[in-house]
């Protein structure tokens, strides 16, 4: 196992905190940085605000990216999400990505670190895509040492962000939240949960999203995603959803993350807006929404009855 396995910590409202999770950070919520916001950011920002970015569109030595990511890294916190690393991939992890990622992190120390659980390059060949993996035990035991390989590399644990699929493979020996249980068992990293993926999912593929999310190790979740998602017809003309992060979260995604903070209490949380992009205070507006739920979930805390004993 991994060196950088730690024991879940108790919050101050006695829930377990996630590794490499302080107390106070529990409460930032964040949105997706695109350099057109830098300055209505600037003018009216995100108070406990902290913005993500995708770690390939910094991988290189400097120029206007770098410029603007300094700029906000001076004011805010950083997660640094990468896409490209192919953890669920079959073959070795691509020595040079790897190299520019670390050196990122190195870089910015961004408060959170993530990848996703799927694949998107094989023999040389980059897709454009996060492609699904089956859950088997040859594909644990790649998924188990890829992340290794890059929490070795940039000295801290990751958080792995649960899937949207289209498709599964009947290969597969075990369920999707199994498998996350085991590698977050087997690494030491922690749990992205994006909550639109787990509703998207779910539709698709015909499983309660409730019953999916009771069977995550929520101890081990140190950051959650919100997104919209697009309606389209398969060719059976049965609803197929698609997670294209370009519109306004639904309501029965809110509804779930209400849920979620429910049992977990607060966990910094990410507003994912990528394309069709808004103006700033309607992004702004989206991450208020998930400040109000944080703090209608701590009143509703403040307000219990007591029942000492």
């Amino acid at each position: 196992m991994t060196d950088f396995t730690r024991t879940t910590q108790p919050g101050p409202d006695g829930r377990g905190r996630p590794p490499h999770a302080p107390a106070a950070a529990q409460h930032l919520v964040g949105t997706s940085f695109k350099h057109e916001h830098l300055a209505d950011i600037f003018a009216d920002g995100l108070k406990d605000g902290f913005f993500e970015v995708h770690a390939e569109n910094y991988m290189g030595a400097g120029g206007p990216p770098h410029r603007l990511l300094a700029a906000i890294r001076e004011h805010y916190p950083l997660s640094i999400h990468g896409v490209c690393m192919s953890i669920g991939g079959p073959g070795a992890l691509d020595a040079a990505h790897l190299a520019r990622f670390r050196d990122l992190v190195a870089r910015y120390e961004p408060a959170l670190v993530s990848e996703h659980l799927a694949w998107s390059s094989h023999g040389g060949q980059f897709f454009n895509d996060l492609l699904p993996l089956p859950y088997a035990k040859e594909t644990l035991e790649h998924v188990c040492e890829h992340i290794e390989q890059v929490q070795n590399a940039i000295k801290r644990p990751i958080l792995l962000e649960n899937p949207s699929t289209y498709v599964a493979f009947a290969s597969s020996t075990m369920s999707e939240t199994d498998f996350i249980r085991s590698v977050v068992q087997r690494t030491g990293c922690g749990l992205l949960l994006d909550i639109n993926n787990v509703f998207v999912s779910a539709t698709n593929h015909g499983f309660s999203a409730a019953a999916y999310l009771d069977e995550l190790p929520f101890d081990r979740v140190g950051e959650i995603h919100l997104a919209g998602h697009s309606e389209q017809r398969d060719d059976e003309n049965e609803l197929l959803l698609i997670d294209s992060h370009d519109r306004a979260i639904s309501e029965p995604v809110w509804n779930l993350y209400r849920d979620v903070v429910s049992r977990t209490g607060p966990r910094p949380t990410l507003i994912e807006w990528d394309s069709n992009l808004p103006a700033w205070p309607v992004l702004r507006d989206q991450a208020m929404t998930v400040r109000q739920i944080i703090v209608e979930h701590e009143t509703s805390l403040a307000e219990a009855p007591c029942h000492g004993g």
